[in-house]
């Protein structure tokens, strides 16, 4: 092995590190539990011309692959021989950046020797943009907050002060978003100061050399990995809850010698409603969904992404046009992995996860404003507040594997602790515990969702901003497995809430989710005995539910005293 092979390692294992420090510079200094306690953001450095060569491990596949190519539009705007040392730039436009207007990204140039050495990224969900507010109820872009095209937050170390006004003038939560704008000028600033001491170091005039290298590299090792799988084209189809009625997309995979191509033609057509995806969020979670499964030790950049080519018709709800309201994009976009799921196990039959609850089930609650329902005494009593409880259902069944309880997959993000909601909120979690029979029955089961019951801690209504699929057509099993259990939204008073959109919970009332079930992988009479019984001590699964769909008698004990 060469001398330049061997440092190029080591200077690879130290841009991981830089990305790294980034992103925990961004979770230490963000004021928004999203960035702070879920880990919803992004960090990654860029070559000038907007290629990215290095990501943190730390983030969200709809952040991290979405921003990977969003430099690129930030340098269309703002080419980098116009930028001088001190420059930030930001944007929220969903299109350019990562999705929805509640990603905010930011763009920071280092320079060494008066040149622009590196870009450095970094995105994160803020709690509050204006508009509407949180959930799917947006006809227009317009409807759902402050959209910022991209600007400079900066100009050579000054900051506009004007930017930072609008925004605090537009949202519900100035405070909080404010820092969270501070905080990713703050995590840049950390990745170019590590950065400049990396070439330092190594006595390196830029990053050019060592960037062409990893993403030669990168895409070399990709198209190896491809090439281990069966060339040849396979279609899926999965039907979602849709606004007010289902809706259906389709994909055909086609893997060759040259990469992997995903085409989404047949897929339905965008919608009057904030649940469509922009095209960068398409192929953040599609070719998240192939890494899953072909390269996933291959470091993610522009490298490795470059092999793998997403076709979505515009207009479709996978390719929205502007001004299509975007909001709640993860619903459908977290879904894909699934569609690339469903059709690389007809290559691989047997090695393939089935389906899970897939897109979160986050809840998201809000108050201390005039809600039309009640009168106003009744509303404006109490501080105002907005608060996203990160939630999730269940992962589908592995080959060899159960699937994963309560996990967010695709996205990562953590639950949010309790305790932080119930601190900065009037909020009160009374139950939160796994959904008994909700994993998917098979051989190998499908991961568990759970139930959370919630309510106004001072009896006062609330609103609702739903946002959540799998409850008419939840996560199917595969091979001979059995689908996982359909999500449920309900009231104590035993009304049955919708899926998506603006509702309120009345004074009094308590909330009570119920996230669905991942799917079950092959015949649940062929499950493990010792795995069943395991299943009932935990209380994972019910007698009934043994005796019905795994055959497994539960042994009659006598409690008599």
């Amino acid at each position: 092995m060469s001398q330049n092979v061997i440092q190029y390692q080591v200077i690879w294992n130290r841009l991981i590190s830089v990305v790294e420090e980034q992103a925990q510079a961004l979770i230490r200094t963000a004021f928004g539990t999203a960035t702070r306690e879920a880990g919803d953001l992004s960090a990654g450095v860029f070559l000038p011309d907007g290629r990215m060569v290095a990501q943190a491990v730390t983030g969200t596949p709809g952040h991290v692959n979405s921003m990977a190519e969003s430099v690129k539009h930030f340098l269309r705007v703002f080419p980098v021989e116009t930028l001088q040392p001190g420059d930030v730039l930001v944007t929220n436009d969903p299109w350019k950046g990562t999705g929805h207007l509640y990603d905010i990204t930011m763009v920071t140039p280092v320079f060494r020797h008066n040149r622009v050495v590196a870009l450095f990224a970094s995105t994160l969900h803020v709690i509050d943009i204006g508009g509407l507010g949180p959930g799917p109820d947006g006809q227009q872009i317009w409807h759902e907050g402050l959209f910022l095209p991209i600007i400079k937050f900066i100009h050579a170390g000054r900051l506009d002060e004007t930017v930072i006004n609008i925004v605090k003038a537009n949202v519900r939560e100035p405070a909080q978003v404010e820092g969270d704008f501070f905080a990713l000028v703050a995590c840049n600033d950390v990745g170019g100061r590590r950065l400049l001491t990396l070439l330092e170091e190594f006595s390196l005039a830029d990053l050019h050399e060592v960037g062409e290298y990893i993403l030669d590299r990168s895409k070399q090792a990709m198209l190896d990995a491809i090439r281990s799988w069966p060339t040849g084209s396979w279609e899926s189809e999965l039907w979602i809850d849709g606004y007010d009625q289902p809706l259906r997309l389709q994909a055909r995979l086609t893997l060759d010698h040259d990469g992997i191509h995903v085409d989404f033609s047949g897929s339905a057509g965008f919608v009057a409603k904030g649940i469509n995806v922009v095209k960068a969020y398409t192929d953040a979670y599609t070719s998240f969904g192939i890494r899953c499964l072909i390269g996933a030790d291959i470091p993610n950049n522009a490298g490795s992404l470059g092999v793998i080519k997403i076709d979505a018709p515009e207009g479709s709800i996978l390719n929205a046009p502007f001004p299509a309201a975007v909001t709640s994009r993860h619903i459908i976009g977290q879904m894909l992995p699934d569609m690339v799921f469903n059709c690389l196990r007809q290559a691989r039959p047997g090695e393939v996860p089935a389906e899970g609850a897939s897109c979160l089930w986050n809840i998201q609650l809000s108050g201390g404003h005039l809600i039309p329902e009640y009168d106003a005494r009744n509303t404006l009593i109490q501080p105002r507040f907005s608060i996203t409880s990160f939630s999730t259902g269940g992962t589908g069944a592995r080959p060899k594997l159960d699937g994963l309880s309560t996990t967010s997959f695709p996205s990562g993000v953590r639950n949010v602790s309790l305790e932080i909601l119930e601190s900065i909120s009037p909020v009160v979690f009374w139950r939160k515990e796994y959904r008994q029979d909700s994993g998917g029955v098979g051989a190998q089961r499908g991961g568990l969702g759970q139930i959370i019951e919630l309510s106004h801690g001072q009896k006062l209504p609330m609103e609702l901003g739903a946002a959540w699929d799998r409850i008419h057509f939840p996560a199917n099993g595969a091979e001979g497995g059995l689908p996982g259990a359909a999500g449920r939204v309900t009231l104590s008073t035993g009304e049955t809430l919708s899926g998506k959109g603006r509702q309120v919970i009345p004074p009094g009332s308590h909330l009570i989710v119920e996230t669905p079930g991942g799917g079950g992988l092959g015949n649940g009479y062929h499950r493990d005995p010792d795995s069943i019984k395991r299943d009932l001590n935990n209380q994972l699964i019910s007698a009934e539910a043994a005796a019905e769909f795994y055959g497994y008698d539960v042994p009659f004990t006598n409690q008599t005293e």
